[in-house]
């Protein structure tokens, strides 16, 4: 059987003429990953569930369902089961992140700031596509550097849950925003040169970029352009 007709189930694909079939496969679950995203943002915001969960122990809930669902993740994505334990992880996101949007809700412009971050993460998402599909260069010599960008955002954000500074926030908001639209480009490209083959987790990897993105770039409109009855 020749490389360009060898496929496995379930979102493992090989060879150059599956590489639109892995891409096209990830688009249609990443756009149906936001269903699952906006009901759990709804939820949250409509229980105040996750409002009570705040500084340590909100960090140990969001830490502890982020990686587990992601080691799940991982463990399914050539099963039958990993889309499903995908869309829960999307669900689980959903809800961590009612809290900032009940934050912003709070701000008599918060719906606004809410449209203006999306849309600025949609076209931050189209830039990236647009570039990924130009750029002849291998792009996977960023990874390393881009995963310790992560890290450190990771690291100071923890370090912030405790000390609470604005000032603190509004840095790693922006820093999150540059090296994860990089990792959206970087994550598309790879999925377009082959690189990554299995659609279950270019959509993990895409969909995490883009929460990222927009969830950086709320807080920070939050933070600069929210505004008090």
């Amino acid at each position: 059987m020749s490389e360009n007709v060898q496929t496995v189930d379930y979102g493992y694909a090989v060879g150059a003429d599956n590489r639109n079939k892995v891409m096209r496969n990830t688009y249609w679950l990443l756009a149906l990953s936001m269903v699952p995203t906006v009901l759990g943002a709804w939820v949250g915001v409509a229980t105040g569930i996750v409002i009570g969960l705040t500084g340590g122990l909100g960090l140990i809930v969001f830490l502890a369902g982020a990686f587990g669902f992601m080691f799940a993740i991982e463990k399914t994505k050539n099963s039958a089961a990993g889309v499903p334990v995908l869309l829960g992880f999307t669900f689980f996101m959903g809800l961590m992140l009612s809290r900032l949007i009940t934050a912003v809700l709070g701000f008599s412009n918060g719906p606004s700031l809410i449209m203006t971050a999306f849309g600025g993460t949609a076209g931050v998402f189209f830039v990236m596509a647009s570039l990924a599909s130009v750029i002849k260069r291998d792009l996977s010599g960023m990874g390393k550097w881009l995963f310790v960008g992560a890290l450190a955002i990771m690291i100071g954000g923890i370090i912030n849950v405790f000390i609470g500074s604005t000032a603190g926030m509004m840095v790693i908001s922006v820093m999150a925003i540059g090296i994860f639209s990089a990792y959206m480009l970087y994550d598309l490209k790879q999925i377009l040169d082959g690189g990554e083959t299995n659609y279950i987790s270019a959509t993990l990897a895409l969909y995490l970029d883009l929460f990222n993105v927009f969830q950086s770039l709320l807080a920070l409109l939050g933070i600069a352009g929210g505004q008090r009855d």
